[in-house]
């Protein structure tokens, strides 16, 4: 298992390379089951993620080609698939349900994994598809979809991501136009509605509350770089703000990390802008509330690496995480190395100032691990984070690597941190 042994660093220092969006590529990856001819998607991250959802894909009977970053998938005919595994281990493996549905017109697919952060469950997915006219049902673990989409007006109690993503999908190659209220707002919704789009798609509306899609008969392959990966962005700038660091985002996009860039200003980082992407200089000093929303507000996969930065601020910061119920994890982990943290249900207070020192701590999720990562930066001696299921990977490129290019000090190793320092 990989543990990362992280050392006291200096100031952070430098420039890092954001990568493509892991959160971008794995729906235009999902819908290129609905092109005809071969997708080509460039400047693909070497990321777990996007390795098992290649594996989703192939067991629904895509071929999957890889060359250096990109990725090219052709899928001229399609099956539901019988293995599970792959499905097991991301929850974005419920974005082949749109596809299967729009092409075989039935879709019969595992439940999704993913980070144990929540509940997530697929109903708001499944009560948009029986607006189109699509039964579904759980039986031995699996979604059964089945029925001829038909185009109509669906209403989402919640502006879920992927239940606006797999509707979206659907609705592409459903005759007739279908309207999508209280749709989710993410860049990634309109990356995917910018990839249909150039496929042949007809779309209006994406990164509002209202969608329309008017269905084609047909979408075809093509060339696709997604956008910049906004949380491996905003996740380098916590950083930079517990560090004192001075650091340059190449390629990062302010117009997708407003709400986090307000935010940060307030407690005192200088954040500067221009064509070659983000700069940003300072400490952060003052106490910060959080209240975690769909987008524009504030992200909740940001949650946990700027609880790390409250820790180090003057006074008492307020986190309201309204997105998952299960998302405080890694303050356990922050409390056993010396932050003042208590949570209470869905909110946390946390009591800037305190010093941290070295432990050993556990990553429990992808976003936990990254916020122990940026925590051991700052703590006195050393720190082990452990990673048994391998959760950073799945989400960050060499995020330590990217650290240690700007003065962090990380190593990776493989075995067992040291056992008398385990978080019980």
């Amino acid at each position: 298992m990989p543990v990362y042994h992280i050392r006291q660093s200096p100031v952070l220092q430098g420039e890092a390379q954001i990568n493509v969006a892991k959160n971008a590529v794995l729906p235009i990856l999902a819908a290129s089951l609905l092109c005809s001819s071969p997708v080509t998607v460039r400047k693909v991250p070497k990321l777990k993620d996007i390795d098992s959802m290649a594996e989703v894909l192939k067991a629904c009977g895509a071929q999957i080609q890889k060359e250096e970053d990109s990725l090219t998938i052709r899928a001229p005919a399609l099956n539901n698939p019988i293995e599970s595994a792959p499905f097991h281990k991301l929850r974005a493996s419920v974005l082949v349900l749109g596809p299967l549905c729009a092409r075989l017109h039935e879709a019969d697919v595992p439940l999704p994994g993913g980070c144990a952060i929540g509940q997530r469950p697929v109903d708001i997915h499944l009560k948009g598809l029986k607006a189109m006219g699509v039964e579904s049902h759980l039986e031995n673990s699996r979604v059964i979809s089945r029925g001829t989409p038909k185009s109509g007006y669906i209403y989402l109690d919640f502006p879920s991501v992927g239940a606006t993503e797999n509707l979206l999908m659907t609705a592409a190659l459903t005759k007739g136009v279908t309207r999508i209220e209280n749709a989710a707002k993410e860049p990634e919704i309109v990356d995917l509605a910018d990839f249909l789009t150039l496929a042949g798609a007809r779309i209006w509306g994406a990164g509002t509350g209202t969608i329309v899609i008017d269905g084609v008969e047909k979408l075809t392959g093509v060339e696709f770089t997604p956008i910049p990966d906004r949380i491996e962005a905003g996740t380098l700038a916590c950083a930079a703000a517990v560090t004192d660091g001075s650091i340059l985002l190449t390629g990062a996009r302010s117009d997708h990390l407003r709400s986090l860039l307000h935010k940060l200003r307030e407690t005192g980082m200088l954040i500067l802008e221009d064509a070659r992407g983000l700069h940003l200089r300072g400490r952060a000093k003052r106490a910060v509330d959080i209240h975690t929303l769909s987008y524009p507000g504030f992200p909740t996969d940001l949650q946990a690496p700027m609880m790390t930065v409250a820790t180090q601020t003057k006074g008492q910061s307020i986190f309201m995480e309204t997105i998952f119920e299960n998302r405080y994890m890694h303050a356990v982990s922050l409390c056993r190395m010396g932050a003042n943290i208590r949570t209470e249900g869905r909110m946390a207070l946390i009591q800037g100032g305190a010093p941290l020192t070295g432990a050993t701590v556990e990553a429990t999720d992808l976003r936990a691990g990254a916020a122990l990562m940026i925590a051991g930066l700052i703590a006195q001696g050393e720190t082990y984070l452990v990673d048994k299921p391998g959760h950073i990977s799945r989400g960050y490129d060499l995020l330590d690597q990217k650290l240690n290019a700007m003065g962090a000090r990380i190593s990776c190793e493989t075995g067992r941190a040291p056992e008398a320092r385990l978080t019980k």
